[in-house]
């Protein structure tokens, strides 16, 4: 009886204690640039050590946080931007919307993403609404009561989405993709 005490004290001290139990992780940086989070010596997977920024026992980054979330629609252009041109569905997908969408959603809109990353980018450019035609032209519309040409003054545009221009695996095939906008959260988000 006294055996199983010790027993169970034993275990009550290791779950105080789980820092020691840890492995320690090990940042290092692989020979393609990429960094790569290890239990392992960064030698050992063929990957220099890389002096940073390490998680805590606790989860969180030591160091600085940088909000990655776009508050403006430009932020937002920006960060998607870099997103495609990374060639990373995982960074692009980090400014999609995925609030409410269930799992199997999920995971085709993902191999969607991983196809649009893997094109080249030409540009991404906004797309407006508004009473102004496909080249941007004030709408002009013809009275057959009056015989008159009339035109209409243009409200005020309201953007409706983003428009990406890439090109196909050959380089030469133009290929666009239209997502649109979500603000949530007081972030602004991409979605198709």
């Amino acid at each position: 009886m006294h055996r199983a005490a010790l027993l169970f004290l034993l275990s009550i001290v290791g779950l105080l204690a789980p820092g020691a139990v840890m492995a320690q992780v090990k940042r290092c940086t692989a020979a393609d640039g990429t960094l790569v989070y290890t239990d392992r010596k960064c030698d050992d997977i063929g990957a220099t050590e890389r002096v940073g920024a390490m998680p805590s026992a606790g989860g969180a980054i030591a160091g600085r946080y940088r909000n990655v979330c776009a508050r403006t629609v430009q932020d937002l252009v920006y960060s998607f931007s870099n997103a495609l041109q990374s060639g990373d569905a995982n960074q692009v997908a980090g400014v999609y919307d995925w609030a409410g969408m269930p799992t199997s959603t999920a995971y085709n809109v993902m191999t969607r993403l991983e196809a649009i990353a893997k094109r080249p980018l030409i540009d991404v450019q906004p797309m407006y609404s508004g009473d102004t035609n496909a080249y941007g032209d004030d709408i002009v519309t013809f009275d057959e009561t009056t015989g008159e040409v009339v035109t209409r003054a243009p409200r005020k545009p309201r953007l409706i989405g983003l428009r990406v221009e890439q090109t196909l695996a050959n380089g030469t095939t133009p290929s666009r993709t239209n997502f649109g906008l979500r603000q949530r959260l007081g972030c602004w988000w991409v979605r198709l």
